[in-house]
């Protein structure tokens, strides 16, 4: 069987809950998003997943994202840099609307970001995930952020970085990019049924 990616976003924290931009901003998870890490935990604990025990498991080395790897079960992930969220740059920190009124029509992934990382070299890095994903016949799990999984998302596909906008993500989701025909396909995306 082909090898898939199961993709966590992290749980909530307090910039996410109020729309802020958080590229390397480190902040730890709200009470919620300890609350639904956990949930996500017991997710996939049970069956199919029965706890992934084949997996190698990774995450971003941001407290967000590995904290919650830990309180998922998952605290053997190794930290990688790969899965750090976008860099926003001057951008860290601000809210969409408070973007479109430094710069009316913005659009992030049309328009960048000044003074962090552009979206090619986000792409990048979401494609060095997949050839690691792609080396060995296991499947894998990683811990990460939004904008980055939603590029992680769209390269799988062979796609341009710039679908992510369309591939929405919520906290403490879980997604599963896999196979269909023998070519690359979503199976799973932003699934939140733990949560409800």
């Amino acid at each position: 069987m082909a090898p898939r990616i199961l993709l966590v976003r992290h749980g909530q924290t307090e910039w996410s809950r109020t729309g802020r931009h958080t590229g390397r901003t480190d902040i730890p998870l709200t009470e919620e998003g300890r609350r639904t890490a956990l949930l996500l935990g017991e997710r996939l604990a049970r069956a199919p997943w029965n706890g992934l025990p084949g997996a190698e498991v990774r995450t971003s080395p941001l407290l967000r994202a590995a904290g919650t790897a830990d309180l998922a079960g998952f605290g053997r992930a190794k930290e990688w840099d790969a899965l750090l969220e976008w860099d926003y740059g001057q951008y860290e920190g601000l809210t969409p609307a408070q973007l479109q009124e430094l710069r009316p029509g913005f659009h992030i992934w049309r328009d960048g970001v000044p003074g962090g990382e552009s979206l090619a070299a986000v792409a990048e890095r979401a494609d060095e995930v997949i050839g690691w994903a792609r080396s060995a016949p296991r499947d894998v799990l990683v811990f990460a952020h939004g904008h980055f999984l939603r590029v992680l998302g769209a390269r799988w596909l062979g796609f341009d970085p710039a679908f992510a906008a369309a591939l929405r993500l919520d906290p403490a989701s879980l997604s599963v990019l896999g196979w269909a025909y023998g070519a690359p396909a979503i199976e799973r995306w932003n699934d939140s049924a733990h949560l409800e």
